[in-house]
């Protein structure tokens, strides 16, 4: 509604894990670089946590998006409710692999791991809001996925995506804490990131000039808390006052009442 008089090709807060909108923060850097390691290193499972909104989940869909697919096969998980069997019926059948019997399904996981790494492929678990698994079965589970190794080197990397309580629901299981070679825990943007972050999105959606002034940018620290998610949906709205106010610029009369509005949803 507003991209036209904005000036945009397309809309730049959605609330999305758009890798094409990610904006590399040191912290969001330092977070993708662990997992990297953590995958190219041939690890066993590394450990992402973040506040809600902190951009946990784009970063793991940077992840997938840098990972060549003549390289890795990738499962994400992104359904925590789901029982333990049908946990890893989905994750196999990511993996191309559609088993119906029950008792078979860790030895074709296995099997997968092995034929892909023998094809010069290797294989890699995403598992996203990992904190909110149900039953603590699926933990356990996921710890015998480390058995598929060979010669002291895993078949496949683990990486567990989830709130801060995810790390004390993983060291409660001390034989999958024990495979945890990364960890790292994604903090909301300091000010200048936060103003960082603005520009950026806006950039990539066609911007060609600032389109919050300074008060703007303070109010929306302030509101947000530098948390991503938060400033994309107060920057929505306040791109939409500013243009039903035909402002030049978004100033902090449209964020203060984009944050009500926010608030009110």
């Amino acid at each position: 509604m507003y991209q036209e008089y904005w000036n945009l090709t397309e809309l730049p807060f959605e609330s999305v894990p758009d890798p094409r909108f990610f904006y590399s923060s040191g912290d969001h850097q330092r977070a993708l670089l662990q997992m990297f390691y953590a995958i190219n290193n041939r690890m066993g499972a590394a450990v992402l946590t973040g506040d809600l909104g902190c951009g946990k989940t784009v970063v793991s869909r940077m992840l997938i998006h840098e990972l060549s697919s003549d390289q890795y096969e990738i499962a994400l998980i992104n359904r925590p409710s789901l029982s333990p069997i049908d946990f890893l019926r989905d994750m196999l059948g990511q993996l191309g692999v559609d088993i119906q019997s029950d008792a078979r399904m860790q030895r074709a996981l296995e099997v997968q791991a092995v034929k892909s790494a023998n094809a010069g492929k290797y294989t890699v678990v995403i598992v996203d809001d990992a904190d909110a698994i149900e039953d603590d079965n699926t933990f356990e589970e996921l710890q015998s996925l480390f058995n598929f190794q060979r010669n002291g080197r895993f078949f496949l990397t683990l990486l567990l995506i989830g709130q801060a309580g995810l790390k004390y629901r993983v060291e409660g299981i001390e034989s999958l804490a024990q495979q945890v070679a990364r960890q790292y825990h994604l903090a909301p943007f300091k000010r200048e990131e936060t103003d960082a972050y603005v520009q950026t999105r806006l950039k990539k959606a066609g911007a060609d000039r600032s389109l919050f002034n300074e008060d703007a940018l303070d109010a929306l620290y302030q509101a947000s808390n530098g948390v991503p998610r938060n400033i994309n949906n107060i920057c929505d709205v306040a791109l939409l006052l500013g243009f039903d106010a035909k402002a030049k610029t978004v100033g902090e009369e449209q964020i203060e009442k984009a944050v009500y509005a926010v608030d009110n949803l």
